[in-house]
């Protein structure tokens, strides 16, 4: 039997046109000298796509290859075979395309089947006037969106906001949605890669190109009495883990410590296991084994087998925490 310890992965990191340099900057990310590094993958297991064990007895190894041959210590009672969440943070350094996920039944109908995309945000930091579009406004149907689509107008079927950095937005599949210019992000998941655009902004690339729309498969998953969606509020300086988020794949929480330093209450021993990462200043996490500094931007996965642990926050620092369900 492998002794649990915190595992801590080599960042997946992907670079897209709308991408920058923050993932270095803020969050100490292993970015090359390109100005258009978009995503990193924290803990993911998707297809070739795989976070890899960067130390201790199972240095090496990717998620892929724990949910294999130690899945019990890895999951617990879960019978999942293929870990069920992922982990990223996001540079928009420029705006996103305004995209919908599919659920997990019709995922599962695609040539290549997927998981659906259920998926939250955490805003890390965000620019004055950075805007968030998340959901169509009221009374928005298929005509209307497709209408506006074609006429290169989809922003005004959004509704849209600015959002404040410590704030979370909850998007379900089904839900129409872009991230703006401006804003890194922390997301959690579910474990899948389809996205469905449905306008971009009327972009092209240097030959004139535009990118691939889907518009019929994003109005077939579009959710049209979803509507609006509105964001949570962090509260800093509060001794406690607040959930953010509690839906049918995971629970995010997050834990902030405003202006004083804050030790936090042990969580885990539950069977379960549990991802937690650092968006903004540093922590300690406390296992019974082991104190572990964590910096901003760092991430780990606490298997199930570990058993409970504290994490303490320093002045002006955030973790967050999540589950599957």
């Amino acid at each position: 039997m492998i002794e649990p310890y915190p595992l801590r992965f080599k960042p997946v990191l992907k670079q897209t046109l709308w991408g920058g340099r923050l993932l270095g900057e803020q969050l100490g990310k292993p970015i090359g000298n390109d100005a258009n590094y978009a995503e990193s993958w924290e803990v993911v297991d998707h297809g070739t796509d795989q976070s890899i064990v960067q130390s201790g007895c199972l240095a090496g190894k990717s998620l892929r290859e724990l949910l294999l041959n130690h899945r019990e210590w890895l999951m617990g009672d879960a019978e999942e075979d293929q870990f069920p969440l992922l982990l990223k943070y996001l540079d928009c350094n420029r705006v996103l395309s305004v995209q919908v996920h599919p659920s997990d039944d019709y995922g599962a109908k695609m040539t290549i089947p997927d998981r659906g995309k259920t998926e939250a945000w955490y805003i890390v930091a965000a620019k004055p006037d950075s805007v968030v579009y998340a959901g169509l406004k009221p009374g928005i149907g298929e005509t209307e969106l497709r209408n506006a689509i074609q006429q290169g107008t989809a922003d005004e079927v959004l509704h849209q906001f600015h959002p404040e950095p410590g704030s979370c937005v909850f998007i379900p599949a089904g839900t129409v949605h872009a991230l703006g210019e401006g804003l890194l992000v922390a997301e959690i998941q579910q474990s899948s890669d389809t996205t469905f655009r449905l306008f971009d902004w009327n972009r092209v690339d240097s030959q004139g190109n535009a990118r691939e729309l889907h518009i019929q498969a994003g109005i077939d998953v579009t959710d049209f009495s979803r509507g609006p969606v509105q964001p949570i509020q962090v509260k800093t300086g509060v001794h406690a883990w607040q959930t953010l988020v509690m839906c049918d794949k995971f629970v995010l929480r997050a834990f902030d410590s405003g202006s004083q330093p804050q030790q936090g209450e042990e969580f885990g021993d539950d069977d379960h296991f549990h991802i937690l990462t650092i968006p903004k200043g540093t922590a300690t996490l406390t296992t019974e084994n082991e104190e572990i500094p964590l910096a901003t931007g760092d991430s780990l996965l606490l298997p199930a087998a570990l058993g409970q642990v504290r994490v303490d926050l320093a002045a002006n620092s955030t973790a967050l925490e999540m589950i599957a369900v």
